[in-house]
């Protein structure tokens, strides 16, 4: 392969120069900014530098190829398709490369741009990302010194925490009797319910018991009644308003009693209604909204707007060990103005349960690594 390097004020003038001398079969091999050094970002003189490649086109001799045979050889094929394999997957990586930094990254110093990247990457919301990148260079200008990595991230951290400040964090107070979990299917409201009343249960003391209305699959029963057995507590079942009034009779000198509602498609106003007919909200009872960390932000934030008109408490948020983005959480946080009670990351009963905490999602946003 033939390679050579090439700088120009931009892309594109790197690309034509590289077309004139090697074509459209050409291959990127890296691009990087170069620029001159400057106070804080400002004055500098950027200019693309690009490494492009060629491979000359593979040649077979007349003579070596068997007057036997008329057929093209495998191997040769094959090595001609791994080839062009691994040129596209060059070309692919290099425009992840040069996209990664959005544009809007190019008016603060080179020295932000991992911090901004590491929580754009996060999908926190661009809002709140601008005015981190805002306030720290602003700091920046006024000690007239560039921060450090770390002095950028505490920063970052200050901002963040004063947005989630007057939220609510923390696990169930048992300060009410009724302790419901609402939220769609698949989320894992059936585990997490039962992770919720083994610690009641194991490290406060309190005798608990359960009404499931997820009477839409014998298993969820099942599953419940598998857990509230090693916990040796009772489970009704209600299929209807009448079944759920007569166990709050059944359940009534337990401390706690849980209620495990129905997995279903909240984003249809048909499945709010049915849960309004079956439970009493008017109980002393504690809401809580359980949504997967692994759905997407848009249909997350479709489920919520279906149970504003509930008494939601806090959020549950499920499933952290299955995402690598944690910004979709703030964000709901922030805009919704309600806080989480508990993070899950695994199956495990009651081990895989932790009370949420600002620090510990202000960790997941700012640190590498630091996902469960």
């Amino acid at each position: 392969m033939k390679m050579k390097k090439y700088t120009a004020d931009t892309m594109v003038q790197a690309m034509e120069k590289i077309r004139q001398d090697f074509g459209e079969d050409s291959v990127i091999m890296s691009s990087t900014i170069v620029q001159s050094k400057g106070f804080l970002g400002l004055f500098k003189k950027k200019s693309v530098e690009v490494v492009a490649g060629y491979d000359e086109p593979i040649t077979v001799k007349e003579k070596s190829i068997p007057a036997v045979s008329a057929q093209p050889d495998p191997d040769l094929r094959q090595d001609v398709v791994i080839h062009e394999m691994k040129k596209e997957m060059k070309e692919m990586k290099q425009l992840l490369k040069m996209n990664h930094a959005p544009l809007e990254f190019n008016q603060y110093p080179d020295e932000m741009h991992p911090l901004m990247t590491r929580l754009s990457s996060q999908e926190l919301n661009s809002e709140t990302i601008q005015k981190i990148a805002s306030e720290i260079f602003t700091r920046m200008k006024a000690e007239k010194v560039d921060f450090t990595a770390d002095e950028q991230v505490k920063i970052a951290r200050e901002i963040l925490k004063e947005e989630l400040a007057d939220l609510p964090f923390g696990g169930v107070h048992f300060k009410k009797k009724y302790v419901n979990v609402l939220g769609p299917t698949g989320v894992g409201k059936t585990t997490t319910i039962a992770k919720i009343a083994a610690r009641s249960l194991i490290e406060n003391k309190r005798k608990v018991g359960f009404i499931t209305t997820d009477t839409y699959r014998i298993a969820a029963i099942e599953q419940l009644r598998t857990y509230a057995n090693l916990l040796q507590s009772p489970v009704e079942v209600a299929y209807n308003d009448t079944d759920f009034k007569e166990a709050l009779v059944n359940l009534n000198t337990k401390d706690v009693v849980f209620i495990d509602t129905a997995g279903r498609n909240y984003k249809e106003k048909k499945f709010v209604n049915d849960l309004k007919q079956l439970i009493d909200f008017e109980l002393e009872m504690e809401s809580y909204l359980v949504l997967s960390t692994t759905t997407k932000e848009s249909d997350m934030r479709a489920i919520v707007e279906q149970f504003l008109e509930f008494p939601i408490s806090q959020f549950i948020f499920t499933k952290l060990d299955e995402t690598e983005t944690i910004g979709p959480v703030f964000n709901l946080l922030k805009d919704y103005h309600m806080g989480i009670a508990y993070m899950t990351a695994g199956q495990e009963v009651p081990e895989d349960l932790e009370e949420a905490t600002v620090e510990k999602i202000l960790t997941l946003l700012l640190e590498e690594g630091s996902h469960a």
